[in-house]
């Protein structure tokens, strides 16, 4: 499986240890869509890269971290095809994949720490879709942006 990542400024240090995390814990490639940088840069660019390779099947799912995560996944969520979830704990993670098919997650680098993180992550990467009355309810979401 890839794992496509995008940070901002204020979460490289985070976005490297949640790399580093998943590919030693999960065997999975981690493709970097963020900046390596501290220096300001604007998340709606790393948000939108993340959820470009996610859409176009580059990579399999995303991540997206910010100061908060809520940048972050509004960009990704302008994207065709994108549900990104921001999520601050494991159980918001859970219900995003187990009932809305979430193929992004969101956090951030201000609001969780490194445990916290990998709490969310572990979460997010080992919860199935349930389908059944959920995939109604997604393909609802989904109608809705193919309207516009």
């Amino acid at each position: 499986m890839k794992i496509g990542i995008g940070n901002d400024h204020a979460a490289v240090d985070l976005k490297n240890q949640i790399a580093d995390y998943i590919e030693a814990t999960y065997g999975y490639e981690v493709v970097n869509f963020g900046t390596d940088s501290s220096e300001s840069v604007d998340y709606p660019v790393y948000g939108e890269k993340v959820a470009r390779a996610v859409a176009s099947g580059e990579v399999d799912l995303g991540i997206a971290i910010c100061g908060t995560g809520l940048g972050m996944a509004l960009a990704a969520n302008k994207v065709k095809g994108i549900r990104c979830c921001v999520c601050s704990e494991p159980y918001t993670a859970k219900m995003s994949r187990a009932h809305n098919d979430c193929n992004m997650l969101a956090f951030g680098a201000r609001v969780v720490g490194f445990d916290l993180a990998k709490m969310i992550v572990d979460t997010w990467l080992t919860t199935e879709f349930e389908g059944g009355r959920h995939q109604r309810r997604v393909d609802l979401i989904m109608d809705i942006e193919q309207r516009g």
